[in-house]
């Protein structure tokens, strides 16, 4: 499917240089972005026959409401990110990767469990915001699987999945479990939604007031730098770049914000008066920075050769975040919501440089991460996800499936480069993605066909999930 520079590839760069020069971007900015996608890049390509290696230890990184095009390996023109630039020119860079869901807590639950959001009931909550539901502990997962299969794991930074007593990530199969539970906090104080106190280790409050990012940083370079006995998982979390605005330093208005909340103000963290572009490039290349010690780290323990690295973001971006030529934002199935920067790197097994415009979501990683470590999935919970762990290793052909996504109030499925979408409109539209990125050109009253067959494929599955 890939070509030497895919279309999508390319026009989201063009479009990113058009944008910087439209913004009175300075040149560096507007050439930066005219480069964004590396011209070394090659079509991913399996690198077969390749030695064996031992099943890989795995690092998954997640970023929290970071666009699709904010990085400048993705062609923001004002945003740098060299160490997550560097990771895709050793590893391969994906398009056409997408989250499982628009918002925080259904994505993870598609990640964690291989499966549609609409399957458990903690998966309806779009994203979950009290205690009534959460992932329960019966239901298999990534870590529980690898677990059982001679894995060490441990889940550092933001869980939202569930809050204490009855759900946590030490009851889902992570051995080891530091950080938040609900989906956003102040960075300093660690003050939830609510006015708690949000950081943990184990199921034990932990006292740390320095700046959030700081911390998950610190405690993952010493996970990696560990000497392991088995392979291992590290779900690493951030909460960088989500609201509130709060880069290292920001000590005032960490201290305003903390204000507003102790004085029973429910929507200080949303920080809707705060914010600003710099503000939110700021704590991007933040972010970038601080995976950047965490691969370090990882390099000087002597296992990044065996190690699979993964990055990607939660879903799409929000306010502040450069999305195009995508539309629509966090929380819309449009492709800015879903749509997500996703990078690969295994050394042992995969070579670097390279591009894929192959459609993958959230769940096709859980199920590419268990057949690499050699785990199976629970024959009573089958998973939604396809393993594309021949098509990386061996250059297998993956079976055009269909990718699903349900949220409240609309629909969407992709098959090949067809897009079947319903917004709040109520209204049937299809996108030829391959042409139309941007989804403007409905294309529904030209292939009545097509878009009858897509329909009928989203409502089927829909059928066998819960109702809301």
């Amino acid at each position: 499917m890939s070509t030497p520079l895919s279309r999508r590839a390319l026009g989201g760069v063009a479009a990113g240089a058009a944008a910087a020069a439209a913004l009175g971007a300075t040149a560096p900015a507007a050439q930066a972005a005219a480069t964004a996608a590396d011209p070394r890049e090659r079509p991913f390509r399996a690198a077969h026959p390749r030695r064996h290696s031992r099943r890989p230890n795995i690092l998954f990184i997640l970023g929290d409401d970071l666009g699709w095009a904010d990085l400048s390996s993705y062609g923001s023109p004002h945003i740098r990110t060299p160490h997550l630039d560097r990771l895709a020119r050793d590893g391969v860079r994906f398009t056409d990767a997408y989250s499982g869901s628009a918002t925080c807590s259904p994505t993870r639950f598609s990640l964690y469990t291989g499966r549609y959001p609409g399957r458990t009931k903690g998966g309806l909550a779009e994203p979950i915001a009290d205690r009534s539901v959460g992932l329960e502990p019966t239901h298999p997962t990534l870590a529980s699987l690898l677990r059982d299969s001679g894995y060490a794991t441990a889940l550092i930074g933001k869980w939202h999945c569930g809050y204490l007593p009855d759900y946590s990530p030490t009851r889902s199969g992570w051995d080891e479990f530091f950080g938040n539970f609900g989906g956003a906090l102040e960075y300093y104080s660690k003050l939830g939604l609510g006015g708690e106190y949000d950081l943990y280790e184990g199921d034990a409050e932990y006292k740390d007031l320095r700046y959030y990012t700081r911390i998950l940083t610190e405690r993952a370079s010493e996970y990696v730098s560990r000497d392991h006995d088995e392979p291992w998982l590290l779900n690493l979390n951030f909460t960088t770049p989500h609201w509130p605005w709060i880069a290292d330093g920001d000590k005032e208005a960490s201290d305003e914000i903390v204000r507003r909340i102790k004085a029973g103000d429910r929507s200080a963290l949303w920080h809707q008066d705060g914010g600003s572009v710099a503000k939110y490039q700021e704590m991007v290349e933040d972010l970038d920075r601080s995976i950047g010690q965490v691969l370090k780290a990882l390099k000087r323990s002597g296992q990044e050769q065996d190690t699979l690295v993964f990055f990607a973001s939660d879903n799409g971006g929000e306010r502040f975040s450069y999305n195009w030529p995508l539309a629509g934002n966090k929380g819309s199935l449009q492709e800015g919501g879903i749509r997500v920067p996703s990078i690969l790197r295994w050394p042992a097994r995969i070579d670097g440089g390279q591009v894929s415009d192959l459609p993958v979501f959230s769940p096709d990683w859980t199920a590419t991460l268990l057949d690499l470590a050699g785990a199976r999935p629970h024959p009573a919970y089958p998973l939604d996800g396809t393993s594309i762990a021949g098509h990386l290793l061996r250059g297998a052909d993956v079976p055009e499936r269909d990718l699903f996504w349900r949220v409240r109030g609309e629909r969407a499925l992709r098959r090949g480069d067809w897009k079947y979408y319903r917004g709040k409109s109520g209204r049937d539209q299809l996108f030829d993605l391959s042409e139309d990125s941007r989804e403007q050109a409905d294309r529904a009253p030209f292939e009545q066909a097509r878009l009858a067959e897509l329909r009928a494929a989203w409502e089927r599955i829909d059928a066998g999930l819960l109702r809301y």
